[in-house]
């Protein structure tokens, strides 16, 4: 296999139905500018493909994304690339990714592998759209 990550969960019987007991997406738009994509439960080797290209497709779609990661119980290097990818892809198409890590969960994992200070950080999804403007 030639990429970063497992294959597609399209590809593996049965993945789609894990996928959706172990992590969920929920987006919502602020205005024509801003988006916050929630995320809730495990970033692994199994969801971090389906995270990264909800994150390209958002990216690809607004000026602004915040991904809020307060619900995130685990994040594992898998996650942590995909982060570091989406922060690529951003720069590249000229928009923000504003981080919410929320959780001490999150956090410890960023700051462990010295990400922290890679990334638009934010206290809360409030903080992170008022600085939108």
């Amino acid at each position: 296999m030639s990429g970063e990550f497992p294959a597609e969960p399209g590809d593996m019987p049965g993945a789609a139905e894990e996928i959706g007991e172990v992590v969920r997406f929920d987006v919502v738009g602020h205005g024509d500018h801003a988006r916050v994509m929630h995320v809730v439960g495990e970033i692994d080797t199994l969801t971090a493909p389906v995270l990264r290209g909800r994150l390209d497709e958002q990216l690809a779609e607004i000026p602004l994304l915040v991904l809020d990661l307060s619900d995130v119980t685990f994040l594992g290097s898998a996650g942590l690339a995909v982060l570091v990818a989406a922060k690529d892809e951003a720069e590249r198409r000229q928009c923000r990714l504003r981080l919410v890590p929320g959780s001490r969960i999150v956090s410890r994992a960023l700051e462990a592998t010295g990400l922290l200070a890679l990334f638009d950080i934010a206290d809360g999804v409030p903080q992170a759209l008022e600085t939108a403007h």
